[in-house]
């Protein structure tokens, strides 16, 4: 089974799955190890693995290596640049800004990775993600050179979501950014799920369970967790709790809902 079929599947299963990204420039090997190790323990449904800054092949390369034989969960990578690719994981992102006003971040980027992809990384499976940022947008909105979508202009965000479906990516991703003053509202979740159809994630500013379970019972099919477990790895645990309790209440709701 693929890597973006197992994720399909997995949200089929439990209505919402949570992912957590590490960032290989913000914690030591070591602790790479042993946060990966714990989130799967915890019941995170993948391990996704990158940053906006800072963060070469060989390092990649040295931190999956020391895990890799030791996850079940599936390794994808998040990537803040081309370099950002390594043999010892099992898919990536293959993503677009769409909200970028550079054309480098929209397919100049691509067209090098997939370069890339086809020369040295042939293990990797692309999974293509429409990336979309929200709010703040952290710094990934700064370096992306995106035109951040407003907290309150689902309508926007909307049509920026089904432009994508209509585009073919496999899945979208909302980014409020890393460590951002506030996540993506669970209104614009629900808007865009009312008419998209494409497996939606979002990510960034949740900072407790409550608003991790609110967005997986407004929509969003994953949920994405990272500053937090570098600042407050207790939570983690009851987060990975919340959402999937969040996307089970969805998915009861929508099956009493059918005729």
């Amino acid at each position: 089974m693929g890597i973006k079929n197992y994720l399909v599947n997995r949200i089929a299963e439990l209505g919402s799955i949570h992912m957590t990204l590490l960032d290989p420039d913000k914690v030591s090997a070591n602790e790479f190890r042993e946060l990966a190790l714990m989130v799967q323990e915890y019941g995170s449904d993948a391990l996704m693995v990158g940053g906006s800054l800072g963060i070469s092949e060989g390092q990649l390369d040295e931190y999956l290596s020391a895990v890799k034989d030791l996850l079940k969960i599936p390794v994808i990578l998040f990537p803040g640049s081309v370099a950002n690719l390594s043999k010892y994981a099992d898919a990536v992102f293959f993503l677009s800004v769409l909200n970028s006003a550079d054309p480098y971040f929209i397919v100049g980027a691509q067209i090098q990775a997939s370069v890339l992809l086809v020369k040295k990384f042939r293990n990797l499976e692309p999974i293509s993600l429409a990336y979309i940022i929200v709010g703040d947008g952290g710094a990934v909105g700064y370096v992306s050179h995106a035109r951040p979508i407003p907290y309150d202009r689902d309508d926007i965000a909307l049509a920026y979501a089904y432009a994508a479906q209509l585009m073919g990516f496999d899945m979208i991703y909302l980014e409020a950014g890393s460590g951002a003053r506030e996540s993506v509202r669970p209104r614009m979740v629900s808007r865009i799920k009312q008419l998209v159809s494409k497996p939606l994630i979002v990510g960034g500013g949740i900072k407790d369970p409550e608003r991790a379970a609110e967005l997986a019972l407004a929509g969003a099919d994953a949920v994405v967790t990272g500053t937090i477990i570098e600042e407050k790895p207790e939570l983690i645990k009851d987060i990975i709790r919340a959402v999937h309790e969040g996307g089970s209440s969805r998915r009861s709701l929508k099956r009493n809902q059918e005729p």
